[in-house]
């Protein structure tokens, strides 16, 4: 088994550099498939994370959900089931053996799919758990991700070929260490289900107010327990998410837009540029203009290396 793994990860390894050929995270032309490469060690990128399933075939990277951490590697994947806010650090990489991964994207609706196709069992809705875990690789799994990445030398077999395997890869998952997890997500009235619904709310309103009470109605729970599967499935409040996007959003606006930060501010929901900036220092280590000139300075260098 071993064995056969260490193959695995060789060939995608060589598919990755074949199809990066230079530093960050890249789409391919397999729908919802990205490749990632890392030739150093990284510092805190911001994103969130869709549901979806990380790979990593050389190097190794931790994961921060607010304050909970996870690290995995080459023996590892790792799944988010819904919406995430996250700080994610490559933690080994080289010139010589740079960090190489994959990440596919799926949704709640392929995985209902899958489930109804192949008649898995679906057990009873259960008590929303944490949205994110890592779990050992197995060979089944990297196998079908391997021939995923492997139609990249075969375009015109992409349309009907990628399709089949990405539902090969989604049974994989469920039928993993933790795959009973992934299937609450897809239930209609799980407390997991819930919840997502609640998250793309406030993912699609993060830069206007809110009653806790709007959130339950739309979870179809009292305010406490929505407030305790929230916190089990996110690992933070509803407040702490809605901070944690807009940050990320004003950090982007500022990078991408020459505006100033109290504008940046307003936009994303503040309405106090001091708290804003106090909240800013606190979640990226500086003020915004002095953590904005750092990351151009950065990107600078990247770009002369």
């Amino acid at each position: 088994m071993f064995e056969q793994l260490y193959r695995q990860r060789v060939e995608l390894a060589k598919i990755i550099e074949d199809n990066t050929g230079r530093d960050g995270t890249q789409m391919t032309a397999i729908p919802s498939l990205f490749f990632s490469r890392y030739s150093s060690e990284t510092g805190p990128n911001y994103g969130v994370y869709k549901p979806s399933l990380c790979i990593i075939v050389q190097g190794m990277k931790e994961v921060l959900l607010l304050k909970e951490r996870f690290q995995y590697g080459p023996a590892d994947y790792l799944v988010a089931s819904v919406k995430l806010p996250i700080t994610g650090q490559v933690t080994e990489a080289s010139s010589e053996i740079p960090y190489l991964a994959l990440k596919l994207e799926f949704t709640p609706s392929e995985i209902l799919e899958v489930l109804r196709e192949f008649q898995m069992g679906v057990e009873k809705k259960e008590n929303a758990k944490r949205g994110m875990y890592v779990s050992k690789i197995e060979t089944s799994l990297l196998d079908a991700v391997t021939r995923l990445a492997r139609l990249l030398d075969t375009p015109k077999d992409i349309k009907v070929l990628a399709p089949l395997i990405r539902k090969e890869i989604i049974y994989r998952v469920l039928q993993g260490e933790h795959g009973g997890l992934l299937k609450q997500i897809a239930i209609e009235g799980s407390s997991t289900n819930q919840i997502s619904d609640v998250i793309e709310h406030i993912m699609n309103n993060y830069e206007k107010s809110f009653k806790i009470e709007e959130l339950a109605e739309i979870a179809n729970m009292s305010v406490s327990s929505l407030h305790r599967h929230f916190k089990e499935v996110t690992a933070m409040s509803p407040i702490q998410f809605q901070k944690q996007l807009r940050l990320q959003e004003a950090r982007s606006l500022l990078l991408s837009e020459s505006e100033d930060a109290a504008d940046v501010a307003f936009r994303v929901g503040y309405e106090s540029p001091s708290q804003f900036s106090r909240e800013y220092s606190r979640m990226f280590g500086l003020p915004p203009k002095e953590d904005v000139k750092r990351l151009r300075d950065n990107q600078d260098k990247t770009i002369n290396l």
